[in-house]
C-alpha cells in the first residue's frame, strides 16, 4: 500500500467505513509483480489463449505452453470463472500482462503436497515403475519415490540371499497398483517428493498394535524364511520377525533348519518399534544354561561333536542344548596355519572344560590342556578300545581356552 495512503488511513476515524474497506482489501491495492500467484476472472477463452481481468489492474493473457497444465482446474474454462495464474511478464507488446497456468498449477500442487505432509494425511500413490532402490510413484500428478525401506510389512520384498534381481522382480509386480502412503518429504525447489507406505500402515494399524505389548505370547504362521530369521503373520494382518538369535538356545546356522513356510508357531513379543514387531520362540523355552553346572564342571573331560570350524576356533556340541567353543589358542601348543588340520565339522573329540559362565551362555573347551589333570577330570564316556587310548594320547599335548558370546553364536 502506498505510504501516503497508509498515512491518510491512520488519520481516519477507527470506525470509518472507507478505512475499514481499504484495510480489508489491502492485497487488492498491491501491485502484482513477476512470479506472483494472482487470481483473475475469465473474460473469454479459446483453445489458443485465455484472457483474464486482473482485479482492475488490467488484462492478462495465457497462451502457448503456459496455457496447458495437467489439472482439471484449468480445463473447460468459460467467461466469469475465477482462476489462479502466475505473472510471467508485467506487460507484453499489446500492453497485456503475460500469465501462466503451468507455473500456477505447479505451485498450487506443491503447496497442496506440503499441506498433506504437514497434516499427516494418508493418500494414494500410483505405482508407475520400479528400480532396485524402490518404487517410482505419482501423487497428484507429481513424480515421487517410495524407498524399499518405507514399504509396509505386506509389500516388503523378502528374497532368500538378498538377490537384487529377484528383489527388483518383486517390486515390478506392484506396477499399475495403488498404495496408501504418507508424504515424508516435499521440496518444491528440488522437485523432491518422498512417500512412505510404512508410515501409513503404522497409522492404520495403530489401534491394532495397541492391543499387543512386550511379553505377550502370540500364535501365527511362518510367511517367509530368510538367512537372518523368519517372518510370522498373526492377529489382524500383523507381522513379526523371529531373528535367528531368538529361535533357540543352541547355535543355529540356518533358520530353514527350524522353520518352514506355512508352519504354525508360538512366540513371545520381545520388542515393538513402530511397525517392527520382534518375536522369540527361545523365550518360551526353559534356559538350559540355568542348570548347566549340574551337567558339566570345570576340569571335566567331555566328548563333543565339532559343528563348525572358524578361523578363531571350533564350535562344539556337547548335547542338544549346550554348545561350547574351543578357541584357536586352546587347540595346540604349536602355531596353527589351517584349523581344519585340527578338526572338521562332524569330528568327535574329547575336550577339557576350562570355563563355564551360565549367565552369559559361555562354555570354554580346550584340547591342549587335556594332559593337565585335576581331581574333577573324568571322561563322561569311557571306552577301553585301543583306538580311544591312542586318540587320548594324541591329544595329550593340546589345549583350549574359550570365551564365547552371543555374537559368536549368532
Amino acid at each position: 500500500m502506498p505510504t501516503k495512503l497508509k498515512k491518510n488511513l491512520k488519520e481516519e476515524s477507527k470506525d470509518s467505513k472507507m478505512a475499514q474497506l481499504l484495510q480489508e482489501n489491502e492485497s487488492f491495492l498491491q501491485t502484482p509483480k513477476v512470479g506472483d500467484l494472482i487470481t483473475g476472472t475469465v473474460i473469454n477463452a479459446s483453445n489458443k489463449c485465455i484472457r483474464l481481468d486482473i482485479n482492475g489492474w488490467g488484462t492478462g493473457v495465457v497462451r502457448g505452453e503456459e496455457l496447458y497444465f495437467e489439472s482439471p482446474d484449468y480445463a473447460n474454462l468459460k467467461a466469469g470463472d475465477e482462476i489462479e495464474a502466475t505473472v510471467m511478464e508485467m506487460e507484453n507488446e499489446d500492453g497485456e500482462m503475460e500469465l501462466s497456468f503451468r507455473f500456477a498449477g505447479h505451485k498450487k500442487v506443491w503447496d497442496g503436497l506440503k499441506k498433506l505432509m504437514n497434516d499427516g494425511k494418508i493418500i494414494q500413490a500410483d505405482i508407475m515403475d520400479a528400480n532396485k532402490g524402490g518404487l517410482l510413484v505419482k501423487v497428484n500428478r507429481v513424480p515421487g519415490f517410495l524407498p524399499v525401506s518405507q514399504l509396509s510389512p505386506e509389500h516388503y520384498p523378502r528374497v532368500p540371499g538378498g538377490d537384487k534381481n529377484k528383489i527388483l522382480e518383486k517390486l515390478k509386480s506392484y506396477i499399475n497398483t495403488k498404495f496408501d502412503v504418507k508424504i515424508i518429504n516435499a521440496e518444491e525447489e528440488e522437485e523432491k517428493l518422498i512417500v512412505s507406505e510404512k508410515a501409513a500402515w503404522e497409522e492404520q494399524k495403530h489401534s491394532t498394535l495397541n492391543k499387543y505389548q512386550v511379553g505377550d505370547t502370540i500364535k501365527g504362521k511362518i510367511m517367509a524364511v530368510t538367512d537372518f530369521g523368519g517372518f510370522v503373520k498373526f492377529g489382524e494382518n500383523l507381522e513379526g520377525l523371529i531373528h535367528i538369535s531368538e529361535l533357540a538356545w543352541q547355535r543355529i546356522d540356518d533358520p530353514r533348519e527350524f522353520l518352514k513356510v506355512g508352519q504354525e508357531v508360538e512366540a513371545k513379543i520381545i520388542n515393538i518399534e513402530g511397525s517392527k514387531i520382534f518375536l522369540s520362540t527361545k523365550a518360551l523355552q526353559e534356559d538350559p544354561w540355568k542348570d548347566v553346572d549340574k551337567k558339566y564342571q570345570i576340569g571335566q573331560i567331555v566328548k563333543g561333536k565339532v559343528i563348525k570350524a572358524n578361523p578363531f576356533g571350533l564350535f562344539v556340541e556337547l548335547d542338544n542344548d549346550i554348545h561350547g567353543l574351543a578357541h584357536i589358542s586352546e587347540l595346540s601348543d604349536k602355531p596353527i596355519e589351517d584349523i581344519s588340520d585340527i578338526a572338521q565339522p562332524g569330528d568327535e573329540l574329547n575336550f577339557k572344560i576350562i570355563s563355564i559362565e551360565p549367565e552369559n551362555h559361555r562354555l570354554g573347551l580346550s584340547l591342549k590342556q587335556m594332559g593337565k589333570n585335576d581331581k574333577k577330570e573324568q571322561p563322561t564316556e569311557k571306552k577301553d578300545t585301543k583306538k580311544d587310548e591312542k586318540e587320548n594320547k594324541d591329544n595329550s599335548d593340546c589345549s583350549y581356552f574359550l570365551r564365547i558370546d552371543s555374537l559368536c553364536y549368532h
